[in-house]
């Protein structure tokens, strides 16, 4: 059975998935926020996967609005609540990762505040966060939070400080 794909409707695809291996892209729906390094966060994401032992064929992350992801999370996951992030993974079986992940910025932007994080590290934790429940990493029960927390804390660390990986 094969995964709805909330934003496909939004915009077309413009590459051939037979012919490209891994890529990662970056969409804005209805918001612009700042993103830098866009070239290496792309290529820290693939190596995320490479380190985890996965295989990515392609990531679409959609950054939008509060009431966006509010609408997609009623109609795609049947929740009435806000939340920073959806991850929807397409991946058919024996296949390379494919999926679209959804980021709040409203919300990264409230929990960075709440947990007196900057916007820039609180948006990158819940980037990494996305790719990491792709990777098999879950946040159910306080075991799996504890290791999701561990991974994202160990993949802030190597991006941001690149020359003081442990």
């Amino acid at each position: 059975m094969t995964a709805c794909r909330p934003f496909k409707k939004l915009i077309p695809y413009f590459c051939n998935t037979n012919t490209i291996t891994m890529a990662v892209f970056f969409y804005f729906h209805e918001i612009n926020i700042p993103l830098a390094n866009r070239r290496r966060l792309k290529r820290f994401i693939s190596s995320l996967f490479k380190t985890e032992g996965c295989k990515l064929q392609q990531l679409d992350y959609v950054f939008c609005s509060d009431e966006f992801l509010l609408k997609i999370n009623r109609e795609f996951l049947h929740h009435d609540t806000y939340t920073d992030i959806i991850t929807f993974d397409m991946t058919e079986p024996e296949r390379d990762v494919s999926a679209e992940i959804y980021i709040s910025a409203e919300r990264v932007k409230e929990n960075a505040e709440k947990f007196g994080a900057a916007f820039d590290y609180e948006l990158h934790r819940v980037i990494f966060h996305g790719a990491l429940h792709l990777c098999g990493y879950h946040d159910k029960s306080p075991k799996e939070m504890d290791q999701m927390r561990a991974k994202e804390n160990e993949n802030l660390q190597r991006y941001f400080n690149p020359d003081n990986e442990q």
